[in-house]
């Protein structure tokens, strides 16, 4: 495949993502970036650092010092540290732009910054997350992911109160996130046979039906008849004693049933170097693992890392897809 063309969104203008993209242009990535958002911001923030940065057209490649540039302006100049909710249609508009090209076949890959969900919905726009902003435009059910070199996460339900999640974990919501994840695991990672460990939702797994019954009653048999068909599928597993090591070494994913269940172990495992994956998209998605920062924001000390690793994900998932087609896994 030759070089992958991936969209680059910084994501709240007045929080770290501009000056992280600054920082990412300055490298030579296996892939060409074009970012879609607001000239001026990205400007700034290579001033702020003391770094070059010349924004290209949209059809040029990109190179060390050199990122090409999809216009979207904001309509109030951002301020470091300050997110302005008229700016919020502009954010939105950034990511839809950068979808839409994804969908039409245009780029080959989405790397998202962070956003800042409050200044969105302060400005009018009805936002929970990119996620199901993406997922929405391309009119397909995904699973969020969480991945870093040494376990993958995903999630079978997610920004929801404690309370909401037992009500939420469904059978037909459940058999379609293990699905999602299976043929994702497949065709982005090219992992054939995936092994995935579902944990379970209440404490050991519910103890036989003592400690709760989602694990007898929607959990255990969803697995049963997924394994009927050929998938490897752990559990349902304590999620206390589930991502031991050893345990880990067998395992491809592991499915959490909430926010909180799986991601504080992802973390503390590797933060820095952390993405957050959209999978069931028809194109990989990729986004960092951390918020707008706006307290250390056009300062220069924010850590690029995970956008980097975010990149070079996306340029490694767009290859994988490209060599196996969905068809080929049956996704």
């Amino acid at each position: 495949m030759r070089r992958p063309r991936l969209a680059l969104v910084p994501g709240e203008p007045a929080g770290v993502g501009p000056e992280l993209c600054v920082r990412a242009a300055q490298l030579d990535h296996d892939a060409n970036l074009l970012a879609f958002g607001d000239g001026p911001t990205l400007l700034r923030a290579a001033e702020a650092l003391g770094l070059p940065l010349l924004l290209a057209d949209p059809g040029a490649d990109s190179a060390p010092g050199v990122l090409p540039l999809q216009s979207v302006p904001c309509v109030q100049p951002a301020r470091f540290g300050a997110p302005l909710p008229a700016n919020a249609p502009s954010t939105i508009a950034a990511l839809e732009a950068s979808g839409r090209a994804c969908l039409e076949g245009r780029l080959d890959g989405l790397v998202t910054g962070p956003l800042h969900k409050a200044a969105i919905n302060d400005g009018g726009i009805a936002y929970t997350g990119t996620t199901g902003l993406l997922a929405a435009q391309a009119g397909c059910e995904v699973v969020m992911m969480l991945a870093n070199a040494i376990v993958r996460v995903a999630l079978a339900t997610t920004h929801l109160p404690l309370r909401a999640v037992a009500d939420a974990i469904r059978a037909p919501a459940l058999e379609r996130t293990l699905r999602i994840l299976h043929a994702a695991l497949r065709r982005d990672f090219g992992i054939a046979a995936p092994r995935i460990a579902v944990l379970g939702l209440n404490p050991h797994a519910g103890e036989d039906g003592h400690l709760g019954r989602e694990e007898l009653d929607v959990i255990g048999p969803v697995l049963a008849g997924l394994r009927a068909e050929g998938m490897a599928l752990d559990g349902p597993l304590p999620a206390d004693t589930a991502f031991l090591p050893a345990k880990l070494q067998a395992t491809d994913a592991v499915l959490a049933m909430y926010h909180d269940q799986g991601l504080p172990v992802l973390k503390y495992s590797g933060f820095e170097q952390a993405v957050n994956l959209t999978l069931g998209l028809p194109y990989p998605r990729v986004a960092v693992d951390h918020g707008t920062a706006l307290d250390i924001a056009g300062s220069g000390r924010a850590d690029p890392s995970s956008l980097l690793a975010a990149i070079a994900t996306c340029a490694r998932l767009a290859r994988q897809r490209h060599a196996t087609p969905a068809r080929a896994v049956g996704a």
